[in-house]
């Protein structure tokens, strides 16, 4: 048996090839074709994928676009979501569904960058602004839930833990503090954007909330988003793979594989080395304090490299 990390679940099968009968990645076969709903694969695309035996799941993933990582040694394999996916709309996950019609500030943020210290900020707007159609989406990026929940406290905003670090992969979110504009029909309004709420660390990523915030009340008061499109950073195949060698190595972690787990974060940081999602956010599950002196060896790692670790849009910095 091997295990599968897809679609924010871990779930089992008999190995990568999956026998005749059995949905696959929550397509079906049908006798014209592979169908998931009222989207289908014809049977004679099908086929690339299709043995004797049943289907071959890394083939199946392909023709869906969907870049796969396997660890056969270890029992499991990774699926992602297609490299390069648009985000004019909005990628839907539970808690962002709930709130369809109303604006939407998705705040990705976690326990191991100080931006933690802003969610009270964040959570006041939230309220500030509710009248006016708005809510705060906080997206914890911590891997373990409970390391989110002692900040999250005493919050009134909606909250989710991305702990399989999914809404990170269809967003795109590379590194915290990192915002994202939906509109009520589910649009992006503003796409990756490093906000911050408050000024507690303004002297490292040289930031003004006081213009952030003033951005979102214009957009959120007088409909002007302020950015368009162009600024939005679809995931390259490189992101999309590092992504699953985390996923991978996250579980192994989890089970106590160490030098398995060491083995894909290597291949996750030579993949995607400005990816601090990742560099910085499995810390934790090694057991290496994300503020201690590994984390200050990446910054500079980075910066030496001319590798931006904030990532603001333009046109909010020099108004207030």
């Amino acid at each position: 048996m091997i295990t599968l990390l897809a679609d924010g679940r871990e779930s089992t099968v008999e190995g990568m090839v999956v026998p005749h009968g059995v949905t696959v990645l929550g397509w079906e076969r049908k006798p014209h074709g592979w169908c998931r709903g009222d989207a289908c694969l014809p049977s004679f695309r099908a086929a690339a994928a299709e043995t004797g035996q049943g289907v071959d799941l890394a083939a199946f993933a392909g023709l869906l676009g969907r870049p796969v990582v396997a660890d056969e040694e270890e029992g499991v394999v990774a699926v992602g979501e297609p490299a390069g996916t648009a985000m004019d709309v909005a990628p839907e996950f539970e808690e962002l569904t709930r709130l369809r019609g109303r604006k939407v500030a998705l705040v990705f943020w976690a326990s191991w960058c100080g931006c933690r210290y802003d969610l009270p900020a964040w959570d006041e707007l939230h309220r500030e602004l509710s009248g006016h159609g708005f809510s705060v989406l906080s997206v914890s990026l911590d891997r373990e839930p409970a390391d989110a929940r002692e900040w999250l406290a005493g919050t009134d905003h909606p909250a989710v833990v991305d702990a399989d670090g999914r809404i990170a992969e269809l967003y795109n979110v590379i590194n915290v503090p990192t915002v994202v504009w939906v509109d009520e029909a589910g649009r992006v309004a503003r796409p990756q954007d490093t906000m911050t709420a408050t000024d507690t660390f303004r002297s490292m990523n040289g930031l003004s909330s006081e213009r952030a915030v003033a951005a979102l009340r214009r957009w959120v008061v007088d409909g002007e988003a302020g950015t368009t499109l162009r600024e939005l950073r679809a995931p390259t195949e490189d992101e999309c793979l590092a992504r699953l060698h985390a996923r991978i190595a996250a579980w192994l972690l989890r089970s106590g594989r160490t030098a398995a787990a060491e083995r894909h974060l290597r291949t996750a940081a030579g993949l995607a080395p400005h990816d601090l999602a990742i560099r910085r956010g499995l810390l934790p599950l090694r057991g290496v304090d994300p503020f201690g002196e590994e984390y200050f060896a990446l910054r500079e790692e980075l910066e030496t490299a001319g590798i931006a670790i904030y990532r603001p849009l333009p046109d909010w910095q020099e108004t207030a």
